[in-house]
């Protein structure tokens, strides 16, 4: 895709980049002609996506990252100004959700509360963190932080996730007001039931069709359906939006 020609020769952390819609972000980026750094805990999958982009004639790196660390946060970070020399866009993408059972809140057990929380949402945070360094420095920025479309629904069974990607719009809103004097924007995604090449054991294919029947556009929402407004937010196009919370759900919910 490159109707955001601006985005040509930007450096674009992608969390979470080796799989589902994390590889999809990575391969528009590449295709706008930035260059996405494929911050990924599973190396296999980070080299694979690195690869597929590299193998096309496009630019990509792949570097080892544990957004849940702070120490593996800022070796990211260091190791992609070592050799690109900026940042310029940061999508906090990566989040624990597709391993996750469906049960009722009083039977999650508190580790899994806690690992959620850690990688959800306080892995957005430390990424914003040791990036915002280097927007500021440079005075422009574009942080995307992705939601979760369960929080407008009020999802039932997966409470510490839609919790986790609820507190990720408060915090968007938040760095939008301490960012914006810098040239960073700062704003939220909520993607709806995105079809990926990553398996859901515990979600049924009646659960699969309900979620179809809700929606104004009665299709299966698919990864192309979310590069344009993640573009489109991480591009000049963007420069007056901040602080906003776009939900592509093929509209589940109004809000």
């Amino acid at each position: 895709m490159s109707t955001f020609g601006d985005l040509a020769g930007r450096v674009a952390i992608i969390t979470g980049g080796g799989q589902g819609l994390g590889r999809a972000y990575a391969h528009a980026f590449a295709q706008a002609g930035a260059i996405p750094i494929i911050a990924e805990l599973n190396a296999s999958s980070g080299r694979n996506v690195e690869h597929e982009l590299t193998a096309a004639g496009l630019r990509a790196r792949f570097i080892a990252t544990d957004v849940a660390s702070v120490d593996s946060v800022q070796a990211m970070v260091d190791a992609t100004v070592a050799e690109f020399g900026r940042i310029d866009i940061l999508v906090n993408n990566a989040a624990i959700f597709s391993t996750l059972k469906m049960r009722p809140f009083e039977e999650i057990p508190l580790d899994e509360w806690a690992r959620v929380m850690q990688v959800n949402i306080t892995g957005a945070f430390l990424c914003a963190r040791a990036v915002s360094p280097v927007m500021r420095a440079a005075g422009w920025g574009r942080i995307v932080n992705v939601s979760s479309g369960t929080v407008s629904m009020g999802r039932p069974n997966y409470l510490h996730y839609v919790t986790s990607k609820a507190a990720v719009i408060g915090m968007s809103r938040a760095l939008a007001r301490e960012l914006g004097p810098h040239g960073i924007n700062v704003n939220t995604v909520l993607p709806g039931a995105t079809a990926t090449e990553v398996p859901r054991e515990t979600v049924t294919d009646e659960q699969r069709a309900a979620i179809v029947r809700m929606q104004c556009i009665p299709r299966v929402e698919e990864t192309e359906d979310l590069i344009g407004p993640v573009l489109f937010l991480s591009s000049e196009a963007s420069r007056f939006v901040t602080g906003q919370s776009l939900t592509v759900d093929g509209g589940v919910t109004h809000l």
